[in-house]
């Protein structure tokens, strides 16, 4: 399909300023780098829909519109289309168009959808959900850890444990704490809890940028991470299950104090 025409009596800019609707982005921006036109397309509709310019329910521009719109061609369209469906934030049906299903189908584990979400308006009611979350899954998980951790295992928590502390930036210190809780879900040997370190990955980076705030906060989360690597470490289970219901705890006072 060829890609939609500007109005040739228009100028570019005065055009796309007319016919855009609010809040969508113009359609000589910038693209994400690195993504194809359909996924960038996809990030572009998929945080709009997480923000709640699409709430439930609505019926969603047809593919001439996108088109035109975003300067793209109806293919790229379907394709983004497509992604949304799979992520669950779409239906669609011949002779009705694509709507946005209700918030409780999304699949709020897909890397995407997470990374939409945390930046949405919601974002501090996200970071509590993700809280809450942690409380459900990460004692436990920590405990398993400290009885079924292998050598190989500790050593990358060790590890991780000992970058947080060295990090000179928050990116580095953000990086070296997902590894670390990346790595005790691993080290829990509970095949289950792995594909969680998708929803930490993706909304970790969010929550610890948004609760680290002064050198006192990172000194004494840093002691809060080191001991739970020397109860894991020791395999001390209910010790280690002690351990990071304070660092959430910590967490959890930061949060409020926002």
């Amino acid at each position: 399909m060829r890609d939609a025409k500007p109005n040739k009596e228009k100028s570019p800019a005065k055009a796309a300023s007319a016919d855009r609707p609010a809040g969508v982005r113009r359609p000589d921006a910038a693209r994400i780098p690195g993504s194809s036109v359909h996924a960038s397309l996809a990030s572009e509709i998929g945080l709009r829909i997480v923000r709640g310019d699409y709430p439930p329910g609505t019926i969603l521009p047809n593919e001439a519109k996108w088109s035109e719109t975003f300067s793209v061609s109806r293919s790229a369209v379907r394709e983004a289309i497509k992604m949304l469906m799979a992520k669950s934030l779409l239906a669609s049906r011949p002779k009705i168009g694509s709507w946005v299903e209700p918030k409780e189908r999304w699949n709020l584990l897909d890397r995407d959808v997470l990374a939409w979400y945390a930046t949405s308006p919601d974002r501090e009611v996200f970071l509590k959900t993700v809280q809450e979350f942690r409380h459900i899954i990460e004692p436990e998980a920590t405990a398993f850890a400290a009885m079924r951790r292998t050598d190989e295992q500790m050593a990358e928590i060790s590890q991780a444990c000992r970058e947080m502390g060295a990090a000179t930036s928050l990116q580095e210190r953000t990086r070296a704490d997902t590894r670390f809780h990346l790595a005790i879900l691993r080290a829990s040997g509970n095949d289950l809890l792995v594909p969680l370190g998708v929803l930490i990955e993706s909304a970790f980076d969010h929550l610890f940028a948004y609760t680290t705030r002064e050198i006192d906060d990172l000194n004494h989360a840093q002691k809060l991470h080191e001991a739970i690597e020397k109860n894991i470490r020791l395999q001390r289970p209910d010790a280690a299950r002690n351990a990071v219901r304070k660092l959430l705890a910590n967490t959890d006072g930061v949060i409020r104090a926002r």
